[in-house]
């Protein structure tokens, strides 16, 4: 069946690029109903963005979304991966900024709100969206490819020349809350030379080392306590790239692999895979399935002690 959270849950904190506070609710919603965002600081035209594959717009920085009259919210990946990772399949969130807070850099307080909170069971089966065929777009030396599975797996592979993160391979399947579990306390990361660049240019003006990021200098971390775990970047991506599936609207049965890939490439392979209709079907889930999703079953007691 699918889930809301029980109530509203509030959110303070400031934007990663614009460095401005904001605040943020996660609100109740019907069943089907989706996940939608509202900025609540504009008063005129359509304040309505659907987190929606088709509504993303390329970039490489975070994942933006933006309807028809221009209205946008970014930086949406750690609130959707917490989203998914929960099971919540309805929700409207309302924010009064154009960029969802960036908390301590991961999903960690997202998480906990809504587990602490409870969720609602709706008297409505789950639609999946199950992979039929496989997909793959490339992209200079980066690729990302769906295949048909039985549950959702992601493959996740990263290669840095900076030494503190280097060469890292994690995989995992994503069912019964391991999410939760192994990668909602993974925190976002960059080199510092990206730092200083994005700054120059007016981005990143939110970023603290050790609060909300982690920078990587060579074979030096800026983390304040260091590293959560030992290759906390490649979970980071791997959550990024849970959230980033979950604007396909539902549930992905199928296994995703990624390399080198990020934002951009994971709404590229969502838009390669709905633009070939022989790829992939809606199902309603049946209870078997419904068990081996991400999120059914967890408890707050399985998150991670630093969350």
């Amino acid at each position: 069946m699918q889930n809301t959270v029980k109530s509203e849950i509030r959110f303070v904190g400031v934007g990663l690029h614009t460095g401005k506070p904001v605040r943020m609710s996660i609100m109740p919603a019907s069943a089907d109903y989706g996940v939608w965002f509202r900025r609540t600081d504009l008063l005129d035209g359509d304040t309505m963005v659907p987190a929606r594959w088709d509504a993303v717009e390329q970039t490489q920085l975070c994942t933006r979304i933006i309807n028809t009259s221009g209205v946008a919210v970014s930086t949406i990946e750690h609130v959707m991966a917490a989203l998914s990772g929960c099971g919540i399949h309805n929700a409207l969130i309302e924010i009064d900024g154009p960029e969802v807070p960036i908390m301590d850099g991961s999903s960690a307080a997202f998480v906990k709100a809504i587990l602490s909170r409870g969720l609602v069971t709706q008297d409505t089966p789950i639609r999946a969206i199950e992979i039929l065929k496989s997909v793959r777009v490339d992209r200079d030396d980066a690729w990302a490819e769906l295949h048909p599975n039985e549950t959702l797996e992601i493959d996740f592979h990263i290669d840095f020349a900076e030494a503190a993160i280097g060469v890292q391979n994690h995989k995992l399947n994503m069912a019964n809350g391991s999410f939760v579990r192994e990668l909602c306390d993974c925190r976002t990361f960059c080199l510092r030379a990206d730092v200083e660049k994005m700054q120059s240019n007016g981005l990143a003006l939110g970023g603290m080392p050790g609060e909300n990021a982690i920078v990587f200098d060579g074979d030096h971390v800026e983390s304040g306590g260091g590293l959560r775990r030992a290759n906390e970047p490649v979970r980071h991506k791997m959550l990024d790239a849970l959230g980033d599936l979950y604007t396909a609207g539902a549930p992905v049965l199928g296994r995703y692999v990624g390399h080198r890939s990020g934002h951009a490439m994971t709404n590229m392979l969502l838009r390669a895979l709905f633009a070939d209709p022989t790829a992939y079907r809606f199902v309603d889930c049946s209870a078997e399935t419904e068990a081996n999703l991400p999120g059914v079953g967890v408890h707050i007691a399985e998150m991670p002690a630093v969350a």
